[in-house]
């Protein structure tokens, strides 16, 4: 009995270290593959650490979202020329509207403010030149038509060999004088306005925009060439800047300048340079046109402006000039946005002086590069929505 139960004993002990056995090698098995189910998640982690940040955004979408791209230019704070400026409508962007003729004034069809297309008729005046043109006219049209029969028949008369070529040479003359003067009447009246009536002119604009100025009144008896609209184009305007002598021999067409207006800066560039002073100002004038979209501006409206010339001894400086809100802060660092094929990079700069809402970057873009102005921080968001997406 006793050794059977000693058998039996060790029996049970074997078969209990062969479970155990079995239960650790599968834990075993189960641990050496837990880090290869984790370690995928690890390289994606290296794979993400390791691009380079980027804002994808299409030309279409820039524009679209207001962003400004602006190049930029040699020279620090200290290369940028300050001056006052004045905002102006271009020579085809404003328009005087006067009257053609004397007569009274009998209709009004615009307000001040109101907007006009080219051609539009805004008011009309009764006049007695009108009349005289229109009378004109008639005759010289019965005139054209009575000379257009008499050479029909003189035609006829000489196919049929019976007046001479003399006849019908003479006829033809008289023809073509006949309608060179109903050209002439039709242009003048044309020109005048002559309405189909007869009795009145036309006040039209001959470009689109909007009523700045109405001193016409209704019923008012006005002059030929007398003062009775302004219309303005507000999208055709330009910058006068006002620079002393010695700045003005510094800065030449071509050269970048930085306008600031009531939403920011916007960047511009020299048209022209006046060759002389003014008389009263004894200042020169530099014409500054708007690079990309033309803010909400209004000839008259005063602005300052900060022009930087190329070339010369500033140039030499290494340092460039930025609108303040072409540098954004990103993790702490300073950063501006780099245009590039097919979006932005953010880099970072070291940043030096500010004033006048401009920035001075000391480093880390070149003179040339094109980065973000307006609408920098629609980038800096658009960079933060990348990197959450990543870390998910």
């Amino acid at each position: 009995m006793k050794s059977n139960d000693r058998k039996t004993l060790l029996t049970a002990v074997a078969v209990s270290s062969l479970i155990a056995a079995g239960a650790g090698a599968v834990a075993g098995k189960a641990l050496l593959s837990a880090p290869a189910k984790e370690a995928p998640a690890a390289e994606a982690k290296e794979d993400h650490a390791g691009e380079k940040p980027h804002v994808g955004m299409t030309a279409e979408r820039i524009a679209a979202d207001g962003i400004q791209v602006l190049a930029l230019a040699d020279g620090g704070l200290d290369a940028a020329i300050p001056a006052q400026a004045t905002v102006v409508a271009t020579p085809n962007g404003a328009a005087i509207l006067a009257a053609r003729a004397d007569g009274a004034i009998v209709r009004i069809n615009k307000r001040l403010g109101d907007p006009v297309a080219a051609g539009e008729v805004i008011a009309a005046i009764e006049s007695r030149d009108a009349a005289a043109m229109s009378a004109e006219r008639s005759a010289a049209a019965a005139k054209a038509a009575a000379a257009r029969q008499a050479l029909a028949r003189e035609r006829k008369l000489f196919d049929a060999r019976i007046t001479a070529r003399q006849d019908l040479e003479a006829a033809q003359a008289e023809a073509a004088i006949a309608e060179a003067e109903l050209r002439r009447a039709s242009n003048a009246g044309a020109a005048a306005g002559v309405s189909g009536n007869g009795r009145t002119l036309a006040v039209t604009s001959p470009i689109s925009g909007r009523i700045t100025a109405a001193s016409a009144t209704l019923g008012a008896y006005v002059t030929a060439g007398s003062e009775l609209f302004r219309v303005a184009d507000p999208g055709r305007v330009e910058i006068q800047a006002a620079l002393p002598v010695g700045d003005a021999q510094r800065v030449k067409p071509g050269d970048l300048a930085v306008v600031e207006t009531a939403t920011g800066s916007v960047s511009a560039s020299v048209r022209s340079v006046t060759p002389g002073l003014d008389a009263e100002s004894r200042s020169a004038t530099a014409v500054l046109v708007l690079n990309g979209p033309v803010p909400a501006l209004t000839p008259g409206q005063a602005l300052r402006a900060r022009i930087t010339p190329r070339g010369g001894v500033v140039a030499a400086s290494g340092r460039l000039a930025a609108p303040d809100e072409a540098v954004q802060s990103v993790n702490g660092a300073d950063v501006v946005f780099v245009r590039t094929k097919d979006g932005f990079e953010p880099r970072p700069v070291r940043v030096g002086r500010r004033g006048a809402g401009q920035v001075e970057i000391v480093s880390g873009v070149g003179a040339g590069e094109q980065i973000a102005g307006k609408g920098a921080f629609l980038l800096k968001a658009e960079l933060g929505k990348g990197e959450a997406s990543h870390d998910d």
